[in-house]
């Protein structure tokens, strides 16, 4: 396998390249950021055969960090009492990098925003590597654009510098999450496609940018609206026929509202609304969905009437890519405006 970084557009095929390279011979590490994830691979690899094999271990980035990274070699020492999921109080800042108060709260809980930057100023990455040979033959990395900050830094030195095989799968225009956030550090690493794949360049993993190039998921037409109208790259796979339809008529978003067979995707908010229904960047990772409703608040609808959704914020134009390719068949796309009337005046506990 060697070393490899994939990258690829939505509905390629990510998961599928990961399950197809399981065995039951090698010993693997997967690893993801989100729940979802973590369930969907865990399905996935059930499906493949028919139970979790020993040799393969799953895991969500931050277990990982915590159970296999820093327990065994910093809990005892440090008498920490798990993780707090907190952003870290400003006051924190004034402490040296070098000092426990910078990474401990009040209860000896350590940020885990902070776990990374522990462990390397530690010097811990030459045993985190060790373990990972020992215990290993190859690290599998889903949704690999979502790791950030001290995270993407220590992914890579224990990716590039560890003798097992590696294989990190992702799509840079589906970042909407990122592992943490601690000062300036990577505060720009995902700015720029072309500087993104030179880190990994760097580093000596090979980039692949050809094999999940093209979408199983999304018919023609969805493609061409993603790369006409949102400026990414993307092909179909398949020529299935679907359509892209702006509705305007009230009485056909209405229709569309109240129909439980397709979901309707907000922005924020979903849970306000009673239907079927998701904020954009929480459907990540979804492919069940037939026809899907992407509800456009309205500097997003204005924006398209105008030709420039290229012009929205990354993390905007992100999140609409995300929701726009979950769909197996048509899209449609409603200003919020036409379903505001819907809006429940409740506390939202949806995420994003």
């Amino acid at each position: 396998m060697g070393k490899n970084v994939v990258f690829a557009v939505a509905g390629s095929g990510k998961t599928r390249m990961l399950i197809e390279s399981l065995t039951q011979e090698e010993r693997y590490l997967i690893l993801t950021f989100t729940d979802n994830n973590l369930a969907n691979l865990r399905s996935r690899v059930i499906q493949k055969f028919g139970y979790i094999p020993p040799n393969i271990k799953l895991a969500t980035y931050f277990s990982f960090l915590n159970s296999f990274c820093y327990r065994p070699l910093f809990a005892m020492v440090m008498k920490t009492r798990g993780l707090n999921w907190d952003t870290p109080p400003a006051r924190t800042l004034r402490f040296s990098r070098d000092s426990a108060d910078y990474y401990l709260d009040g209860a000896r809980r350590i940020y885990y925003g902070r776990l990374a930057l522990f462990l390397e100023k530690r010097n811990a990455i030459p045993d985190i590597v060790a373990r990972m040979e020992k215990y290993f033959d190859s690290l599998l990395v889903d949704e690999v654009q979502d790791f950030a900050g001290h995270d993407f830094n220590l992914l890579s030195a224990v990716a590039s510098a560890s003798d097992v095989d590696v294989l990190l799968v992702g799509d840079f225009y589906q970042h909407t999450f990122d592992t943490s956030r601690d000062g300036a550090t990577n505060k720009t690493l995902h700015d720029d496609y072309a500087k993104y794949r030179e880190r990994f360049q760097k580093m000596d993993i090979a980039v692949d940018d050809k094999s999940l190039a093209k979408s199983h998921r999304c018919a023609p037409a969805i493609c061409d609206f993603v790369k006409s109208q949102l400026g990414i790259e993307m092909q179909a796979q398949g020529r299935q026929e679907a359509m892209v339809e702006l509705v305007s008529e009230q009485r056909r978003a209405d229709e569309l509202f109240l129909d439980d067979e397709t979901v309707k995707l907000f922005y924020s908010e979903s849970s306000k609304y009673k239907c079927h229904s998701l904020n954009w960047g929480a459907s990540k990772g979804l492919d069940h969905f037939n026809d899907v409703c992407v509800v456009l608040p309205d500097n997003v609808a204005k924006a398209y009437a105008k030709g420039k959704l290229t012009t929205l914020p990354a993390s905007t134009r992100n999140k609409l890519y995300v929701a726009c390719t979950r769909a197996n068949q048509n899209l449609y796309l409603i200003p919020g405006a036409l379903l505001k009337h819907y809006k429940a005046s409740i506390p939202d506990r949806s995420t994003e």
